[in-house]
This record gives structure tokens, C-alpha cells and sequence, in this order.
């Protein structure tokens, strides 16, 4: 009975399977997320130590089946690219602001560098066109290209050999790619002796200076025109400029209901644009900024509320007329990090945090209308998760027909999904069916897909790593060293010359090169937000160019 048992699982883990290589995928993803924690001097593998078990594991002997990490590879891409997407969404167009427009150009240039370089080492050397596409991939640390350009390679017949040697290029470039941008922000550091307290002083001050997107207000009324007028006639006057939250009369703060009459000398308290306060000023009278309070002395308050009220999801606050049913006005909307100036025709999104102020003894039952139960945000919304997978696949599929390749590109699995995720994400629903997603479910979705990703390239890839790396695969490391490090340094430099935060720099190469470990590096520099906020600019439209021209390449080198 002993032998028998023994047998049946030296046959289960020797034979190829659907059953063993499911196991040997999860063995990959449970052992190189391990790894992955382990820290050396604040550096990281993260997720990528799923990859090198994978290949690790591969490297043994372990038996699998293909086609069903085929699957499981492109459908881990799928979910992590989709979930990628919908969080940049509402935050992509709103990155070419300001200084935005700056980073994002000097992302472009290092994104565009690797492609040259990566091109040259195409033309230079012996190396397959499929291999340097993975080590560009690789180079970068951008998964999402690695399986852009898988899929291209398997629509146009390629064998499964030249699929998987782009796996092990990517594979043997990767790591440099983390390090390498770790190096360059130490030799920037070094070179142009920079003083880390000093740049984020620097950052601090520039913050201060700059006016906020929302301020507090209160006018001062002084246009007769005004007087013995409601507030719900002000409210349709100033809609655009100013939202209401209170009155101020006789020192005493009042509740802004719609029926309340102005009378001179009140004084309007609310929410405005800075760059509407000219307006403010013409229309209603005396503007003086306000600082921000947490409470409200007297019997107002104030309270934040998170919009869980999936029947009224959609709907503008005109629409619901909380104002009209209470002596309460939304005053603020913060969604996916923006803050919101309210309109009436403002709508209110699941997910969306409510600043309300009205009298303390109606808050708990506009708290009560909105929603604010986290639990309601708990249930993934899997309709609109499905559909948007579905749309994206339909769009990444069109071809795109450009003039001297050989055969059209397509957005592919992960160009689809990033565009229709990104729109879908900016957008927030369609009709009644909201595409919110909680930052549970999406950061699930991200790490489960990712992983599953990874741990497929590695087990396809990993059987001849170790052979490819004695039969010449050395060269690749350093071509992968010239795409990564190259474009970041010059970038690096330029950018510095002209002046930009050294914190902003870091970065803005982090980010360019898709590059989360770098982040987790250059956040440790300095306690302020200056690194994270350049590479959440510059993330949206690299990831986005990264992709397609992953795909060019392929077929412009074929």
C-alpha cells in the first residue's frame, strides 16, 4: 500500500499534467513571493522573485504543460493590466498639468532611448529580434510589453522556442533594470552634490506657495442687488464659482437652507476655485480666503461621509436634493485622490468621500442616505469587471495599420485592456452601471495577475536559462545594462541641469521605467511626497508607449 502510494505521487509530480503544472505554478508563486520580501540594504525583489523561481523550478526538470500556461499567462496579464488601468483613469489627463507636461516629456525621451538603443543592439549584433524584445521588456522592468510582445510573436506563428527565449532575455535583463536605476539616482546624487534636506525644503516650499485647487472662502456681501435674496437663488447664480456650506450672522454661523434670506452684512462661507475668486468678487462682494476648519462652533457641523448608495450612484446632487430635504450642502468631493468643487449637476460616484455641513442634529441622517457603510463597498462589482475585460479584448484586437511595417500592430491583450481601462476608469460609469472598483479588489486583482504572469514566463522560460547564459547569454546582460542604464542617465542629467527637484528626478525615472523597487528607494531618500507624485504623473502614458512600441518593434524587426 506504502509503495503504491509512493508511486501514484512520484508519478503525479514526474508526469505532465494540468493538475502538476497548476502545482508547480502555485509552488512558483508561493516560494518567489517569499522571496521577494527578503531585503538586502532596502532593495527588494518584490514581485519579480516569482519570476526567477519560476525559472528556477524549470531549471529542474519540472514537467508542465504548456498550453495551460498559455492561458494562465495571458489571462494573469489581463487582470494586472486591466486593474493597472482603471486606477490611472481618473487621474491620466489631469497629469499633463503643470509641471506634468515636463516629466512626461523627459519620460517620453527615456522610453524612446530604450527603443533606440535596443534598436541598435538589433542591427549591431547577432541577436534575434525576439530576444531583444524581451530584454527591452526586461531592461525597463514593464511586464506588460514582455506579453505585448509574446502575443505578437504567437499571431504570427512564431515557434514556442522563439516565444520563450523573449521570457529569458527578459529574465537575464530584469535584474540590472531594478538596480540600474537605483545606481543612477546615487550617481545624480553624487555628481551634482546634492543636499536631500535642502530639495525637499525646496519641495516644501514650492507646495506653500502654490495656491491649492479648492480654498475656503467667505464674502462678504455687499452687492445690493443680493439683499433679501434666497440662497437657493444665490446657489444657482454662483453654481459654478462657489459652493455654499454656511452663513455667518451677527457672529453666529446659520445654516444655508435654501428658503434663508441674505441680509446685509452677512457674511457667505463656502468652497471656490482660486482662479474663480475674480468672478466671486464682481458677482457677490468682499472675498477673504478662510482657513480650514475640522469643526464648526455653534449648531452646525461638519462630517464626511462615504458614498456606498448604490441607488443613487450616477445621480447629480440636484438630482438627489439633499439640500432641498435638509439644512445641509455638499461642499467638497474627494474621489480617487482629486478634490472636487460641486456643482448641482456634480454627480456622486460609489467610492466618492462627501464633505457635508448642515445642522448637527440632521448629519447622521444624511450619513444615513449616502450610504457610509464600507461593507457595501466590500462586493466586487463583477458585471462591469467582465465587461470591461470584454471591451478591452475587442480593442486590442483591431489592427492598426502603420506605414512600413510588414503587418498591422494591435493594442493586444495589454494595450486593450490599459486604453478601455483608463477611459472606463476617467469616466466612472456608463448609464447605471458603475466601473468603481474597490482599492481591495483592484490592488487583489493587480497582485493575483501579476503573479500568475510572472510565474508563467519563468516556468516557460526558466529549462534553458542557465544554458543560454553560458552559450553567450552574458552579452544580453550588458546590452540590458546599455537600454536601462543609458536613456535614464542622460535624462537624469538634462533634467537636473534645468533645474528640476533632484526628489522629482528619481522620481520621474522611477516612473518611467515602470519601476515600483526604485520608487520604494527613492521614497526612502526624503519623507515627502515629491517622488511618489512624479512617478504617478509619468506612469500613464509610459506604460501606454511601452506596450505599443514593444509591439512595433517585433514587427518592424521580423
Amino acid at each position: 500500500m506504502t509503495d503504491d502510494l509512493m508511486d501514484y505521487i512520484l508519478h503525479f509530480f514526474t508526469t505532465q499534467s494540468i493538475a502538476s503544472t497548476m502545482l508547480y505554478l502555485c509552488l512558483a508563486a508561493f516560494t518567489g513571493s517569499m522571496l521577494g520580501k527578503l531585503e538586502i540594504k532596502g532593495i527588494r525583489l518584490g514581485v519579480a522573485g516569482v519570476l526567477f523561481t519560476g525559472i528556477l523550478i524549470a531549471q529542474f526538470g519540472a514537467p508542465i504543460d504548456a498550453h495551460t500556461l498559455y492561458f494562465m499567462r495571458d489571462f494573469g496579464l489581463t487582470l494586472f493590466v486591466y486593474s493597472i488601468g482603471l486606477s490611472m483613469g481618473p487621474r491620466f489627463f489631469s497629469s499633463f498639468r503643470k509641471d506634468g507636461l515636463l516629466l512626461n516629456l523627459f519620460a517620453v525621451a527615456i522610453v524612446a532611448g530604450g527603443f533606440g538603443i535596443a534598436f541598435l543592439i538589433y542591427r549591431l549584433t547577432d541577436m534575434p529580434s525576439a530576444a531583444v524584445a524581451g530584454l527591452m521588456s526586461g531592461a525597463v522592468t514593464n511586464t506588460p510589453s514582455l506579453g505585448a510582445v509574446q502575443q505578437v510573436l504567437v499571431e504570427q506563428g512564431a515557434a514556442p522556442a522563439v516565444i520563450s527565449e523573449t521570457g529569458m532575455a527578459y529574465a537575464i535583463a530584469y535584474p540590472f533594470g531594478i538596480l540600474g536605476v537605483i545606481f543612477t539616482m546615487m550617481l545624480i546624487r553624487l555628481f551634482f552634490r546634492v543636499n536631500t534636506q535642502s530639495e525637499m525644503k525646496k519641495y516644501t516650499r514650492s507646495l506653500e506657495s502654490s495656491e491649492p485647487a479648492l480654498q475656503n472662502v467667505e464674502i462678504t456681501v455687499v452687492n445690493p442687488d443680493l439683499f433679501g435674496k434666497s440662497i437657493g437663488h444665490i446657489k444657482k447664480m454662483l453654481d459654478n464659482e462657489l459652493t455654499l456650506s454656511r452663513i455667518i450672522r451677527q457672529g453666529e454661523p446659520v445654516s444655508a437652507a435654501d428658503e434663508e434670506i441674505i441680509r446685509q452684512g452677512d457674511i457667505i462661507c463656502g468652497v471656490s476655485a482660486q482662479d474663480k475668486i475674480e468672478k466671486l468678487e464682481l458677482k457677490a462682494g468682499i472675498v477673504a480666503l478662510a482657513k480650514s476648519v475640522e469643526n464648526i462652533p455653534g449648531p452646525l457641523g461638519m462630517i464626511n461621509i462615504l458614498m456606498t448608495n448604490q441607488r443613487i450612484a450616477g445621480k447629480s446632487i440636484q438630482q438627489i436634493g439633499i439640500y432641498r430635504r435638509y439644512p445641509a450642502n455638499v461642499t467638497r468631493i474627494y474621489r480617487s485622490g482629486m478634490k472636487i468643487l460641486p456643482t448641482l449637476q456634480t454627480t456622486l460616484e460609489l467610492g466618492d468621500t462627501i464633505r457635508v455641513v448642515g445642522k448637527q442634529e440632521i448629519l447622521n441622517d444624511v450619513k444615513k442616505e449616502l450610504g457610509d457603510s464600507i461593507n457595501e463597498l466590500i462586493k466586487p462589482n463583477i458585471i462591469s469587471i467582465f465587461l470591461g475585460i470584454f471591451t478591452g479584448i475587442i480593442l486590442g484586437s483591431i489592427p492598426i495599420f502603420i506605414p512600413g511595417l510588414p503587418a498591422p500592430a494591435r493594442l493586444g491583450l495589454a494595450g486593450g485592456q490599459l486604453l478601455i481601462a483608463i477611459l472606463l476608469g476617467r469616466r466612472g460609469r456608463i448609464g447605471k452601471l458603475s466601473f468603481y472598483m474597490t482599492p481591495g479588489a483592484s490592488l487583489f486583482m493587480r497582485e493575483f495577475g501579476i503573479i500568475l504572469f510572472l510565474a508563467c514566463v519563468g516556468l516557460l522560460s526558466g529549462a534553458k536559462f542557465v544554458e543560454t547564459i553560458l552559450n553567450g547569454g552574458w552579452h544580453w546582460m550588458l546590452y540590458g545594462i546599455a537600454v536601462t542604464f543609458i536613456p535614464v542617465l542622460i535624462v537624469g542629467i538634462i533634467a537636473r541641469l534645468m533645474k528640476v527637484n533632484y526628489l522629482k528626478i528619481c522620481g520621474l525615472i522611477a516612473g518611467a521605467m515602470t519601476d515600483p523597487p526604485a520608487l520604494e528607494f527613492a521614497n526612502g531618500i526624503a519623507p515627502v511626497q515629491a517622488q511618489a507624485a512624479a512617478y504617478a504623473i509619468v506612469y500613464p502614458l509610459t506604460m501606454f508607449l511601452r506596450v505599443l512600441l514593444a509591439q512595433i518593434f517585433i514587427l518592424m524587426t521580423m
